[in-house]
Protein backbone atom coordinates (compact mmCIF):
# COMPACT_ATOMS: atom_id res chain seq x y z
CA UNK A 1 0.00 0.00 0.00
CA UNK A 2 2.96 2.68 1.16
CA UNK A 3 4.65 1.85 -2.52
CA UNK A 4 1.50 2.00 -4.50
CA UNK A 5 1.01 5.76 -2.70
CA UNK A 6 5.05 6.73 -2.99
CA UNK A 7 3.98 5.84 -6.71
CA UNK A 8 1.19 7.78 -6.89
CA UNK A 9 2.92 10.41 -5.26
CA UNK A 10 5.74 10.28 -7.73
CA UNK A 11 3.89 10.35 -10.90
CA UNK A 12 2.01 13.33 -9.23
CA UNK A 13 4.73 15.12 -8.89
CA UNK A 14 6.60 14.07 -12.32
CA UNK A 15 3.44 15.63 -14.07
CA UNK A 16 3.35 18.83 -12.16
CA UNK A 17 7.28 19.39 -12.96
CA UNK A 18 6.39 18.70 -16.89
CA UNK A 19 3.36 20.74 -17.10
CA UNK A 20 5.15 23.25 -15.44
CA UNK A 21 8.07 23.25 -17.51
CA UNK A 22 6.04 23.19 -20.73
CA UNK A 23 3.68 26.32 -19.68
CA UNK A 24 7.17 28.45 -19.65
CA UNK A 25 7.49 27.04 -23.80
CA UNK A 26 4.20 29.18 -24.69
CA UNK A 27 5.39 26.91 -28.12
CA UNK A 28 4.87 30.46 -30.39
CA UNK A 29 6.69 28.18 -32.89
CA UNK A 30 3.87 25.75 -32.57
CA UNK A 31 1.37 28.59 -32.99
CA UNK A 32 2.00 30.01 -36.27
CA UNK A 33 -0.33 33.08 -37.69
CA UNK A 34 1.92 33.42 -41.31
CA UNK A 35 2.54 31.32 -43.58
CA UNK A 36 6.06 31.57 -43.43
CA UNK A 37 5.88 30.03 -39.39
CA UNK A 38 3.25 27.48 -40.70
CA UNK A 39 5.92 26.44 -43.20
CA UNK A 40 7.99 26.50 -40.99
CA UNK A 41 6.17 24.33 -38.42
CA UNK A 42 5.42 21.80 -40.72
CA UNK A 43 9.72 21.66 -41.24
CA UNK A 44 9.98 21.31 -37.60
CA UNK A 45 7.65 18.26 -37.39
CA UNK A 46 8.26 16.77 -40.38
CA UNK A 47 12.29 16.21 -39.56
CA UNK A 48 11.57 15.84 -36.23
CA UNK A 49 9.30 12.62 -36.92
CA UNK A 50 12.05 11.67 -39.14
CA UNK A 51 14.80 11.70 -36.53
CA UNK A 52 12.61 9.84 -34.02
CA UNK A 53 12.13 7.01 -36.32
CA UNK A 54 15.74 6.40 -35.42
CA UNK A 55 15.72 7.89 -31.64
CA UNK A 56 12.97 5.88 -30.39
CA UNK A 57 13.80 2.88 -31.40
CA UNK A 58 17.80 3.28 -30.24
CA UNK A 59 16.47 4.46 -26.41
CA UNK A 60 13.90 1.45 -26.18
CA UNK A 61 16.18 -0.78 -27.21
CA UNK A 62 19.06 0.45 -24.77
CA UNK A 63 16.72 0.24 -22.03
CA UNK A 64 15.48 -3.12 -23.30
CA UNK A 65 19.40 -4.65 -23.51
CA UNK A 66 20.19 -3.37 -20.00
CA UNK A 67 16.92 -5.07 -18.33
CA UNK A 68 17.47 -8.42 -20.41
CA UNK A 69 20.94 -8.86 -20.20
CA UNK A 70 21.32 -7.44 -16.53
CA UNK A 71 23.77 -9.97 -14.45
CA UNK A 72 20.99 -11.54 -12.44
CA UNK A 73 19.03 -12.88 -15.30
CA UNK A 74 20.39 -16.01 -16.26
CA UNK A 75 18.34 -17.48 -18.83
CA UNK A 76 19.63 -14.87 -21.28
CA UNK A 77 20.94 -16.34 -23.99
CA UNK A 78 25.13 -15.70 -23.42
CA UNK A 79 27.30 -15.46 -27.00
CA UNK A 80 30.58 -14.34 -25.85
CA UNK A 81 32.38 -15.22 -29.87
CA UNK A 82 29.48 -13.29 -31.88
CA UNK A 83 30.38 -10.26 -33.57
CA UNK A 84 28.71 -9.50 -36.73
CA UNK A 85 25.21 -9.53 -38.34
CA UNK A 86 24.67 -8.87 -41.92
CA UNK A 87 20.90 -8.10 -41.02
CA UNK A 88 21.91 -5.78 -38.04
CA UNK A 89 24.33 -4.00 -40.51
CA UNK A 90 21.49 -3.31 -42.95
CA UNK A 91 19.33 -1.99 -40.58
CA UNK A 92 21.57 0.48 -38.22
CA UNK A 93 23.39 2.11 -41.06
CA UNK A 94 20.38 1.77 -44.07
CA UNK A 95 17.52 3.31 -42.48
CA UNK A 96 19.52 6.40 -40.76
CA UNK A 97 20.58 6.98 -44.75
CA UNK A 98 17.53 6.99 -46.20
CA UNK A 99 16.68 9.48 -43.55
CA UNK A 100 19.27 11.76 -44.36
CA UNK A 101 18.60 11.93 -47.88
CA UNK A 102 15.19 12.62 -47.60
CA UNK A 103 16.58 15.12 -44.63
CA UNK A 104 18.34 16.71 -47.36
CA UNK A 105 15.83 16.64 -50.06
CA UNK A 106 13.49 18.62 -47.32
CA UNK A 107 16.47 20.77 -46.76
CA UNK A 108 17.74 21.63 -50.20
CA UNK A 109 13.76 22.43 -51.12
CA UNK A 110 13.03 24.48 -47.89
CA UNK A 111 16.34 26.86 -48.07
CA UNK A 112 14.93 28.16 -51.32
CA UNK A 113 11.46 28.14 -50.58
CA UNK A 114 11.97 30.09 -46.82
CA UNK A 115 14.27 31.94 -48.29
CA UNK A 116 14.44 35.39 -45.69
CA UNK A 117 15.54 37.47 -48.70
CA UNK A 118 12.96 36.26 -51.14
CA UNK A 119 9.54 38.39 -51.09
CA UNK A 120 6.30 36.94 -50.60
CA UNK A 121 4.12 36.17 -53.71
CA UNK A 122 0.40 38.54 -53.16
CA UNK A 123 -1.75 40.60 -54.75
CA UNK A 124 -1.82 43.45 -52.36
CA UNK A 125 1.10 45.56 -52.12
CA UNK A 126 4.17 45.51 -49.26
CA UNK A 127 4.64 47.52 -46.43
CA UNK A 128 8.70 48.55 -45.43
CA UNK A 129 9.60 49.10 -42.05
CA UNK A 130 13.32 49.56 -41.48
CA UNK A 131 15.03 48.16 -37.96
CA UNK A 132 17.63 49.34 -35.94
CA UNK A 133 19.02 47.37 -33.21
CA UNK A 134 20.48 49.43 -30.03
CA UNK A 135 21.20 48.73 -26.66
CA UNK A 136 18.75 47.54 -25.74
CA UNK A 137 15.58 48.69 -27.58
CA UNK A 138 14.54 48.67 -31.41
CA UNK A 139 13.92 51.40 -33.10
CA UNK A 140 11.52 51.16 -36.20
CA UNK A 141 11.04 53.30 -39.35
CA UNK A 142 8.26 53.54 -41.66
CA UNK A 143 9.76 55.69 -44.71
CA UNK A 144 6.30 55.27 -46.54
CA UNK A 145 4.21 56.75 -43.82
CA UNK A 146 7.71 59.00 -42.51
CA UNK A 147 7.06 57.83 -39.36
CA UNK A 148 9.40 56.15 -36.37
CA UNK A 149 8.45 54.08 -33.39
CA UNK A 150 10.39 52.58 -30.57
CA UNK A 151 9.54 48.95 -28.78
CA UNK A 152 6.16 48.94 -31.04
CA UNK A 153 4.94 48.12 -34.80
CA UNK A 154 1.84 47.50 -36.77
CA UNK A 155 0.71 46.59 -40.06
CA UNK A 156 -2.01 45.33 -41.94
CA UNK A 157 -2.98 41.64 -41.75
CA UNK A 158 -2.89 39.99 -44.91
CA UNK A 159 -0.19 42.22 -46.01
CA UNK A 160 3.41 41.44 -46.76
CA UNK A 161 5.86 43.47 -44.54
CA UNK A 162 9.87 43.82 -46.05
CA UNK A 163 11.56 44.35 -43.03
CA UNK A 164 15.03 45.87 -43.90
CA UNK A 165 17.48 45.53 -40.71
CA UNK A 166 21.09 46.57 -39.10
CA UNK A 167 22.47 47.72 -35.86
CA UNK A 168 24.04 50.72 -33.85
CA UNK A 169 25.10 48.50 -31.86
CA UNK A 170 26.75 44.73 -31.02
CA UNK A 171 25.22 41.85 -33.33
CA UNK A 172 21.22 40.98 -32.13
CA UNK A 173 18.87 39.16 -33.73
CA UNK A 174 14.96 39.99 -35.60
CA UNK A 175 12.71 37.62 -34.18
CA UNK A 176 8.86 37.27 -34.19
CA UNK A 177 8.16 34.08 -33.30
CA UNK A 178 4.52 34.04 -34.69
CA UNK A 179 5.29 35.00 -37.95
CA UNK A 180 8.52 32.91 -39.14
CA UNK A 181 12.16 33.52 -39.59
CA UNK A 182 15.07 35.37 -37.27
CA UNK A 183 17.24 36.79 -38.75
CA UNK A 184 20.88 39.10 -37.46
CA UNK A 185 20.74 42.74 -37.37
CA UNK A 186 24.29 43.76 -38.10
CA UNK A 187 26.01 46.98 -37.68
CA UNK A 188 27.59 48.00 -41.31
CA UNK A 189 25.19 45.29 -42.84
CA UNK A 190 21.64 45.18 -43.80
CA UNK A 191 19.74 42.03 -44.10
CA UNK A 192 16.21 41.64 -44.97
CA UNK A 193 13.22 39.24 -43.92
CA UNK A 194 10.06 39.17 -45.43
CA UNK A 195 6.79 38.32 -43.35
CA UNK A 196 3.43 38.25 -43.44
CA UNK A 197 0.06 37.85 -41.13
CA UNK A 198 -2.74 35.57 -41.69
CA UNK A 199 -4.77 37.71 -39.65
CA UNK A 200 -5.44 40.12 -36.70
CA UNK A 201 -3.23 39.49 -33.48
CA UNK A 202 -0.65 40.71 -31.73
CA UNK A 203 2.51 39.37 -31.71
CA UNK A 204 5.70 39.34 -29.32
CA UNK A 205 9.20 39.94 -30.62
CA UNK A 206 12.51 40.03 -29.24
CA UNK A 207 15.72 39.29 -29.88
CA UNK A 208 17.35 36.04 -29.24
CA UNK A 209 21.21 37.10 -29.60
CA UNK A 210 22.85 37.91 -26.06
CA UNK A 211 24.30 41.32 -26.44
CA UNK A 212 24.69 42.64 -23.12
CA UNK A 213 23.11 43.28 -19.55
CA UNK A 214 19.45 44.87 -21.04
CA UNK A 215 19.12 41.90 -23.59
CA UNK A 216 16.14 40.13 -21.41
CA UNK A 217 14.21 43.00 -22.21
CA UNK A 218 14.94 43.93 -25.66
CA UNK A 219 11.24 43.00 -26.61
CA UNK A 220 8.58 44.25 -28.81
CA UNK A 221 5.00 44.21 -29.86
CA UNK A 222 3.97 43.85 -33.16
CA UNK A 223 0.49 44.18 -34.05
CA UNK A 224 -1.26 42.71 -36.50
CA UNK A 225 -4.43 44.65 -37.68
CA UNK A 226 -6.89 45.81 -40.47
CA UNK A 227 -6.20 48.61 -43.00
CA UNK A 228 -8.55 50.51 -41.47
CA UNK A 229 -6.95 50.33 -37.59
CA UNK A 230 -3.39 50.50 -39.62
CA UNK A 231 -4.56 53.95 -40.87
CA UNK A 232 -5.51 55.50 -37.33
CA UNK A 233 -2.37 53.97 -35.61
CA UNK A 234 -0.53 55.89 -38.42
CA UNK A 235 -2.35 58.67 -37.63
CA UNK A 236 -1.74 58.48 -34.17
CA UNK A 237 2.06 58.08 -34.56
CA UNK A 238 1.48 61.30 -36.57
CA UNK A 239 -0.37 63.13 -33.74
CA UNK A 240 2.19 62.76 -31.25
CA UNK A 241 4.47 65.16 -32.62
CA UNK A 242 7.49 64.37 -31.63
CA UNK A 243 10.49 64.49 -34.20
CA UNK A 244 13.52 62.00 -35.00
CA UNK A 245 16.49 63.88 -36.30
CA UNK A 246 20.38 64.97 -36.13
CA UNK A 247 19.14 66.44 -32.59
CA UNK A 248 17.97 63.90 -30.57
CA UNK A 249 19.41 60.21 -32.69
CA UNK A 250 22.13 60.43 -30.35
CA UNK A 251 20.49 60.68 -27.49
CA UNK A 252 17.76 57.58 -28.17
CA UNK A 253 20.72 55.73 -29.62
CA UNK A 254 22.30 55.85 -25.56
CA UNK A 255 21.82 52.35 -23.51
CA UNK A 256 19.25 52.40 -21.67
CA UNK A 257 17.10 49.09 -20.48
CA UNK A 258 12.66 48.94 -20.49
CA UNK A 259 12.15 51.68 -22.80
CA UNK A 260 8.43 52.39 -23.13
CA UNK A 261 6.92 52.92 -26.43
CA UNK A 262 8.21 55.83 -28.29
CA UNK A 263 6.06 57.49 -31.36
CA UNK A 264 8.03 59.73 -33.57
CA UNK A 265 5.72 61.87 -36.14
CA UNK A 266 8.82 63.04 -38.47
CA UNK A 267 11.54 60.75 -38.90
CA UNK A 268 14.97 62.11 -41.16
CA UNK A 269 14.76 60.46 -44.43
CA UNK A 270 18.15 59.09 -44.60
CA UNK A 271 18.48 57.86 -40.80
CA UNK A 272 18.23 53.96 -41.49
CA UNK A 273 20.93 55.13 -44.68
CA UNK A 274 23.00 56.61 -42.62
CA UNK A 275 23.31 54.19 -39.36
CA UNK A 276 24.90 51.69 -42.38
CA UNK A 277 27.14 54.75 -43.37
CA UNK A 278 28.84 55.45 -40.01
CA UNK A 279 30.55 52.08 -39.89
CA UNK A 280 31.01 51.18 -43.99
CA UNK A 281 31.00 55.12 -45.59
CA UNK A 282 33.08 53.74 -48.58
CA UNK A 283 32.89 57.57 -49.69
CA UNK A 284 35.00 59.16 -47.03
CA UNK A 285 39.10 58.06 -46.98
CA UNK A 286 38.60 57.46 -43.17
CA UNK A 287 40.16 54.30 -41.84
CA UNK A 288 38.04 51.48 -40.51
CA UNK A 289 38.51 52.47 -36.98
CA UNK A 290 37.35 55.96 -37.95
CA UNK A 291 34.26 54.95 -39.44
CA UNK A 292 33.29 52.84 -36.53
CA UNK A 293 33.49 55.90 -34.06
CA UNK A 294 32.07 58.58 -36.38
CA UNK A 295 28.77 60.25 -34.66
CA UNK A 296 25.79 59.26 -36.44
CA UNK A 297 24.68 62.89 -36.71
CA UNK A 298 27.41 63.80 -39.16
CA UNK A 299 27.04 60.83 -41.21
CA UNK A 300 23.38 61.74 -41.87
CA UNK A 301 24.15 65.14 -42.62
CA UNK A 302 26.72 64.18 -44.72
CA UNK A 303 23.63 61.77 -46.16
CA UNK A 304 21.27 64.75 -46.53
CA UNK A 305 23.89 66.54 -48.15
CA UNK A 306 24.59 63.89 -50.71
CA UNK A 307 20.65 63.43 -51.23
CA UNK A 308 19.78 67.02 -52.28
CA UNK A 309 22.78 67.01 -54.61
Amino acid sequence: MKQARSSTRLAGVLTFAVAALLSGCHASLLEPAGKIAADEKHLIITSTLLMLIVVIPVIFLTLYFAWKYRASNTEATYMPNWSYSHRIEAVVWGIPIAIILVLGVITWKTTHELDPYKPLESSVKPITIEVVSLDWKWLFIYPEQHIATVNEIQFPAGTPVNFKITSDTVMNVFFIPQLGSQIYAMAGMQTQVHLIADAPGVYDGLSTNFSGAGFPDMRFTATASSQADFDAWVAKVKASGNKLGLDNYGELAKPSTKDPVKYFANVEPVLFTAVLDKYMDKSSGLKLADKICLPTTKVVAAASEKRAE
